[in-house]
């Protein structure tokens, strides 16, 4: 686990200075504190900094190859590579180190650009062949390790990080218009788009050539959903993934560091510990967290009864509004992208304990997106079952849960009727059903005219029904798993993961969320997965019997931080004079009284908009953080407002690129 940083020429003559991707480097020092490397000639510059896990003594990067002709900076995990590297020993490959790093460089000297489909892990990393002066970027396939680049006049600059990518004052920075709606739709921004134009992600399951001054992007793996579902038995499935997980388990725990897991208390992470510590002889250290005050409830004592059951040394911490409200500042330094997840604060101060005992950690993220988990996966396809039953059925459960969603307790059901009159592709944006959100509602209330006019109202649908278009033909519930695995997940879910844990200087692994586990799951029966209401049918049999039945049975909670309450009460003050504060309704973005009221709402509990505030705070912070402060390459501290010219713009030179959609 690491971070990696360069620049590259677009030309044999373009200069690259090391100076200033050491710079870069520096910027992430926090991911690789242990180490660091850098690789230089004329036209291209590679660094590294490293988090030391396998391989401690002689696991330096960059690493090249026998003779030196190709270098690679590498940030990740393969899981897989005892077996790639005895493969390679078999051709004839010599190898200096017992690292995955390397194994990387030998498979592309044997499959090129194909390398990427024989690993299984996490990964980002740039390989710069000397020879043919061709970089190759790439990034894993579902998305766990971030990887951004952009590109100046003359060259292309890459990171782990974009603090590192701003440090070169060569890129110019503007904030687009259309990413800041896009953000307020979904909560996030998905796809390759950034806050800042010119600013770009590289997308999970796809890699990047630069070659002769042209870019190119291609596509190298895909969620399938098979139109014929996998056969047999549902037991003799449930025996298949048992032993798929157990297997899956085993190899993410090799690691020459201690390893733990942070244990929520949820089926899931449960279930992980249980193999864990089936699969290795050392101790098993499990961490959790959780909210000062006896009114709010958290996840403590399920995970202790886990830690019990399965002999875990445990340790928990308690966080405070207060707290909270001192991070978040440094939450969006780390983060960098606006994301709305108020659990990221206390995943930060969970994994700050856990770096005193662990350099490793496992999670049980992505168990719901692939096997259903979610209760929106079940109201979608409850919805569009009862759509296919006709019009005059669709129409007459419309009317009754309107009716119904008027006795209180009951107005979650509003948006409901609505659905029955929209298509699957336009209600279901990854997970925050769009159409019916705040910001969509009221845009033309709560956004100035000016803004208004900067934006494409109709972008984000378009934009989703490109995602919704790779899945056409697939049941509702496949398509919702797609979407959400390819947005919601890695540009929401993964950032924080990945952004938050590395914070702390922590390796954060995922095994629920490794290729082969997400393709068993997608040759899954429906049935298999979201059985009448029961949720992750499949994965639920599975672990009966290993998890307790308290866990196993309990209703899903996600990971409760208390964010309405302490909006509304401890951290009102501080709400209200930020988003009121003059420097934020000057950006021209929202209408004052609009925000007046939205506060007061929240404030009177007569409606809850902590999502909606919460995203506010840290679209304001991260200006005054990105846009508004000088110095970008450190997260900065409470209280930092200033504020200085900053160009503004997009690169003279626009990406020059091909995708192709070949998996």
């Amino acid at each position: 686990m690491c971070g990696i940083a360069g620049k590259v020429g677009f030309a044999r003559e373009t200069a690259v200075s090391s100076a200033l991707v050491r710079r870069m480097m520096d910027a992430i020092r926090h991911r690789g504190p242990d180490d660091d490397g850098i690789y230089v000639e004329p036209q291209a510059v590679l660094g590294h900094r490293r988090l030391s896990i396998i391989d401690l003594n002689s696991g330096r990067q960059p690493i090249s190859n026998e003779d030196g002709t190709l270098w690679i900076v590498y940030n990740g995990e393969i899981y897989n590579f005892p077996e790639l590297r005895n493969q390679l020993l078999a051709k004839g490959h010599l190898f200096k180190t017992h690292t995955d790093t390397e194994v990387i460089v030998h498979l592309y000297e044997e499959f090129g650009d194909g390398c990427v489909k024989h690993l299984r892990g996490m990964f980002a990393f740039a390989l710069w062949d000397a020879r043919k002066k061709r970089l190759l970027l790439a990034r894993d396939r579902v998305g766990i390790k971030p990887l951004y680049f952009a590109e100046t006049s003359d060259s292309l600059l890459f990171a782990s990080e974009i603090k590192a990518l701003l440090v070169d004052s060569e890129l110019r920075r503007e904030v687009d218009p259309q990413a800041i709606d896009t953000f307020l739709t979904f909560n996030y921004v998905p796809g390759g788009d950034t806050l800042l134009r010119g600013v770009r992600k590289l997308e999970p399951g796809h890699y990047l050539v630069l070659e002769r001054g042209q870019i190119k992007i291609e596509r190298y793996w895909d969620l399938r959903f098979p139109a014929e579902k996998r056969q047999g038995s549902f037991d003799s499935a449930a025996e298949e993934l048992n032993e798929l997980l157990r297997r899956t388990v085993r190899d993410h725990m090799i690691s020459d560091v201690p390893v733990g897991i942070l244990l929520s208390g949820g089926v899931d992470s449960t279930a992980l510990l249980s193999f864990m510590v089936r699969e290795t002889n050392r101790d098993i250290k499990s961490f959790t967290v959780g909210f000062s005050g006896e009114q709010f409830a958290d996840e403590r004592f399920y995970a202790k009864m886990a830690a019990k059951k399965f002999g875990s040394q445990h340790y928990e911490t308690t966080i405070t509004a207060s707290d909270f409200q001192e991070f978040l500042p440094k939450y969006v330094g780390h983060m960098e992208e606006p994301v709305c997840e108020p659990p990221a604060v206390a995943l930060y101060y969970v994994t700050k304990m856990a770096r005193q005992h662990v350099k490793v950690l496992m999670s049980g993220e992505g168990g719901d997106e692939a096997f259903a988990g979610y209760q929106n996966y079940r109201n979608g396809v409850w919805v569009e079952r009862v759509k296919a039953l006709g019009q005059h059925w669709a129409g007459a459960a419309a009317s009754g849960v309107k009716q119904l969603a008027r006795i209180p307790g009951f107005a979650r059901l509003s948006k409901f009727p609505a659905m029955m009159n929209t298509p699957l592709d336009r209600y279901y944006y990854s997970r925050t059903s769009s159409p019916f959100s705040f910001f969509r509602r009221n845009k033309f209330e709560f956004y100035t005219p000016s803004f208004q006019q900067a934006i494409d109202p109709h972008f984000v649908d378009r934009q989703m029904a490109l995602c919704f278009a790779n899945v056409q033909g697939q049941s509702p519930l496949d398509q919702m798993l797609y979407v959400d695995t390819k947005t919601w997940l890695p540009d929401d879910l993964l950032i924080k993961a990945d952004k938050i844990t590395m914070a702390n200087s922590l390796e954060l692994r995922v095994p629920l969320l490794d290729h082969k586990v997400l393709e068993f799951a997608a040759s899954l029966p429906d049935s298999y997965k979201l059985n009448g209401f029961t949720t992750k049918y499949i994965l639920k049999k599975v672990f009966d019997g290993r998890v307790p039945k308290e866990i196993l049975k309990r209703k899903k909670s996600g990971f409760p931080v208390p964010v309405q309450t302490w909006l509304a009460h401890d951290l009102k003050d501080f709400t209200h004079d930020l988003l009121l504060d003059r420097k934020t309704l000057q950006r021209g973005y929202f209408e004052q009284p609009a925000m007046e009221q939205l506060l007061a709402a929240h404030g009177s509990k007569s409606a809850d908009h902590s999502l909606e505030i919460f995203s506010l705070i840290t679209l304001e912070l991260w200006h005054r953080r990105f846009v508004d402060a000088q110095e970008v390459s450190l997260p900065c501290e409470a209280g930092n407002e200033a504020s200085v010219e900053l160009p503004i713009g997009l690169p003279a030179r626009p990406v020059q690129r091909e995708i192709l959609h070949s998996a």
